[in-house]
């Protein structure tokens, strides 16, 4: 079995956000300990979509960010995401925070866009 090797990083989430997560993760059978998991499936997500730096810049303006999530994330998904940051910045020169913002983004897209998919069926 190979081992991925992992990089721990936070972001701030805002509290209704946060809870939102959560009961989400539970919701997707991924218990407590999925968190990561159900994160980095909404990056990998958010990566494919050809409009996700108007998405990021959009994540920008939030405020009140009080709760942190701490994440693991592999190796090969981190060095997606540096890539990713520099496509933003180019878009987006004064955006601030890039990679927290693209996972809060990642967030709140799958969030979203699983919550009305569900709905319509």
């Amino acid at each position: 079995m190979i081992t991925q090797n992992k990089v721990m990083t936070s972001i701030k989430l805002q509290k209704n956000l946060h809870r939102r997560l959560q009961q989400r993760i539970i919701e997707d059978g991924y218990g407590m300990r999925g968190k990561s998991k159900w994160i980095i499936e909404s990056i990998e997500s958010l990566l494919t979509l050809a409009d996700y730096p108007t998405l990021v810049d959009i994540a920008d303006d939030m405020d009140q960010l009080s709760d942190i999530v701490s994440i693991r994330i592999p190796d090969h998904l981190m060095r997606r995401i540096d890539q990713a940051v520099i496509r933003v910045r180019k878009q987006y020169p004064t955006i601030e925070g890039v990679k927290s913002n693209l996972i809060r983004a990642s967030i709140i897209q799958r969030l979203l866009r699983e919550s009305t998919s569900v709905t319509e069926v």
